[in-house]
């Protein structure tokens, strides 16, 4: 009798999960820090559940107080910056050329970003590597 009204309470009570929002404004291209994140008892979907997940991220957009942080509105931190001169790496079978380029954009380890050669002047998609240069694929 007793496991039955426990089972019946349990029905009209939705599941909650856990839910990190910002304790504070978190500004973007920020890094987000332990102290940055509380987790509540909230189920918010596409909002990160655990501050593992977030800290050590970059924010990309403005993150507020007290409300969730989407994983969308998180990334690697930038290793390339807009309109920094980077290495562009281009291999295929056994053949590696490397020249200079000019980042169009911000962007961080694994992520793509568009990049104009300085030598011919062409636009040209790489993935950004962890040292920072950019590996260009076709």
């Amino acid at each position: 009798m007793i496991r039955l009204a426990a089972f019946l309470l349990t029905l009209g009570v939705p599941a909650m999960a856990d839910t990190v929002l910002a304790t504070r404004t978190i500004r973007a291209q920020s890094i987000i820090g332990p102290g940055d994140v509380v987790v509540k008892a909230v189920d918010i979907p596409g909002a990160a559940t655990s501050p593992e997940a977030v800290i050590g991220l970059e924010a990309r957009v403005s993150l507020y107080a007290g409300r969730p942080i989407r994983m969308n509105d998180v990334g690697q931190p930038a290793l390339v910056e807009r309109n920094q001169v980077v290495p562009l790496i281009f291999e295929k079978n056994g053949l590696q050329i490397t020249t200079e380029g000019r980042s169009l954009d911000r962007a961080g380890s694994g992520e793509t970003v568009r990049v104009m050669n300085m030598s011919s002047r062409n636009t040209v998609s790489g993935r950004v590597l962890p040292d920072g240069q950019i590996m260009v694929s076709r």
